[in-house]
């Protein structure tokens, strides 16, 4: 429950702080006093938006802290989820900056906005007037439905499923997506890499043929070099070879009686030597060189194709080409995993779907276990709020597809008059009927004591007279199990709070200030006969309140 509130440079409030007690809590006061005020307060605490124009003094920040005792409500997995130290104490503080940055904190520890509202929607329901055109949302129909079915636990395991299989279609479509462009794309791949493959590309060929060519080309120019080399070297009948030997017997007859003769012998000896290796290998390359037209036009044909594919992938070496061919490969690798893919992917979407069907048809089931108790509730409540001959019912219906709260569809059907038939609720019921429904529906939120507090902002709307006793009555009982915060402008339903507090404007120097303040017992007295009178009240108008108040 809220025990306290503290508020600080928000709105019209400069400095407030008010404790709240159990049971039923009942807040008036003049149109225009500041109770949205302080509900806008609240909702900052809740993690709601806020902007700087709800900073009252601009150079300074805006606070709102409210202390909540939470011992009962089976908080503390949030807090760990969370990684925060739970405290049956809590405080939730929230602040509004000068230059309009919002910090949030729970227990002291600082965490974002979304961390304090989730924490917040377990802790309070604020219900606004406009609020009830939120009957009227299907999804605001079912959500109650799951309140009192206790469907907690079980919608988030479902949203958790939910959000894994709405994430394996997205990535299903995008993979199909590619799948049908790729194929596509697949003919084109395969012909490129055909033409490559079938090519046999060798990385250092383009250079060993371009050398063979140059080599063919000159063959007869190379023959003739070496074949008359050899001429000279060794076949003629004056060559290198035969005046070398003639020169060395000339000297080897030296060598006895001339020592400078040994020297000169030995190195015209390796020259010999030397001469007749190079005859030899000119002979060897005289005799293998050929003009071979035959391999030439070989080698031309084969260079010719690799000069079309350089100029066809617009590169300019093999190595290259061979490149284009390993990514063309991986290409149409690529073309036929996506196959596997969405195979394996279908796989995982039927899984997930499977483990959806069990949890929808799981809270179904209790759904509409729940459906004769809700039913009997909200009649009950209607009946007693002067609506006699009133018929509710929950209409369930299968949805085609998976939602986010599963397979259910539920539509409130109500009927006022006996006469009348069944339908939606938007389209029959009237103001002050609708504000009964949902009181009605509030009590079964308040009967399932999912959360502490509950804040009902004037929700006796189109109500008055009797009804509006019997409303009070309801609130009294609903506040047996939790806090209600409750504003009104009816004095029947003010007379049935345990505490009342009032909004009261007032004003200070040239400044107006919103504040609250708990009522003894004979303020009170005199709110009541103020809210049944206005501001003139008699001594007949206080005995009224007296009355009332007993």
């Amino acid at each position: 429950m809220l025990k306290s509130l503290s508020i600080k440079n928000y709105a019209l409030i400069d400095s407030l702080n008010i404790g709240f007690s159990d049971d039923l809590n009942i807040l008036t006061g003049e149109t225009g006093a500041g109770k949205s005020i302080l509900l806008g307060a609240i909702g900052l605490i809740i993690g709601q938006r806020a902007d700087l124009s709800v900073l009252r003094d601009k150079s300074q920040k805006c606070s709102a802290e409210g202390v909540f005792e939470i011992l009962n409500y089976g908080l503390q997995s949030f807090f760990t989820e969370n990684e925060l130290d739970y405290e049956d104490v809590t405080i939730l503080r929230r602040e509004i900056t000068p230059a309009g940055k919002s910090r949030a904190f729970i227990n002291d520890t600082p965490v974002n906005v979304k961390v304090l509202h989730d924490l917040g929607l377990k802790l309070i329901d604020i219900h606004s007037q406009h609020q009830n055109l939120d009957l009227n949302e299907k999804y605001y129909q079912l959500r109650i439905v799951d309140l009192v079915a206790g469907n907690e636990n079980l919608l988030k395991s479902y949203n958790d499923v939910f959000r894994k299989y709405s994430q394996l279609q997205e990535v299903l479509n995008k993979t199909l997506l590619l799948s049908v462009q790729s194929k596509k794309d697949l003919d084109y791949f395969e012909f490129q890499f055909k033409q490559l493959d079938e090519a046999k590309l060798i990385e250092n060929e383009q250079d060993n043929l371009e050398f063979q060519l140059e080599k063919l080309t000159h063959a007869e120019e190379i023959k003739s070099v070496f074949g008359q080399a050899y001429q000279i070297f060794a076949e003629d009948d004056r060559s290198v070879l035969a005046i070398l030997k003639e020169n060395m017997n000339n000297l080897g007859k030296l060598r006895p009686v001339l020592p400078e003769a040994n020297p000169i012998f030995d190195r015209l000896e390796s020259v010999y030597i030397e001469m007749k290796d190079i005859s030899a290998e000119t002979l060897v390359i005289a005799d293998k060189t050929e003009n071979d037209p035959e391999k030439i036009e070989k080698i031309n044909q084969r260079l010719d194709l690799i000069y079309t594919l350089q100029q066809k992938h617009r590169v300019s070496t093999v190595y290259e080409l061979l490149q284009i061919q390993a990514d063309l490969s991986a290409k149409i690798d690529q073309v036929n995993s996506y196959e596997i893919e969405i195979e394996r992917i279908q796989k995982e979407i039927h899984t997930q779907k499977d483990a959806l069907k069990d949890l929808a048809e799981e809270m179904r089931k209790k759904r509409s276990s729940v459906s004769q108790l809700i039913e009997n509730k909200v009649i009950e409540v209607l009946q007693n709020l002067g609506i006699p001959n009133a018929a509710f019912k929950l209409k369930f219906e299968k949805l085609v597809d998976f939602s986010m709260t599963g397979l259910d569809e539920v539509s409130f059907m109500f009927s006022a008059n006996k006469s009348q038939d069944l339908q939606e609720i938007a389209k029959v019921a009237s103001g002050g009927e609708m504000s009964r429904l949902m009181l009605a529906v509030k009590t079964l939120i308040t009967d399932t004591k999912s959360l502490p507090t509950i804040i009902f902002d004037e929700i006796d709307t189109g109500v008055s007279g009797e009804v509006a006793v019997k409303m009070g009555i309801i609130l009294g009982q609903m506040a047996k199990t939790v806090q209600v915060l409750n504003i009104t402008h009816l004095p029947q339903i003010a007379a049935k709070g345990k505490h009342h507090y009032k909004v009261f404007k007032f004003d200070e120097a040239d400044q107006t200030y919103t504040s609250i303040r708990k009522l003894s017992e004979q303020e009170r007295v005199e709110e009541i006969a103020q809210m049944l009178s206005g501001e003139n009240y008699s001594q007949t108008s206080v005995a009224a309140a007296r009355e009332l108040l007993q």
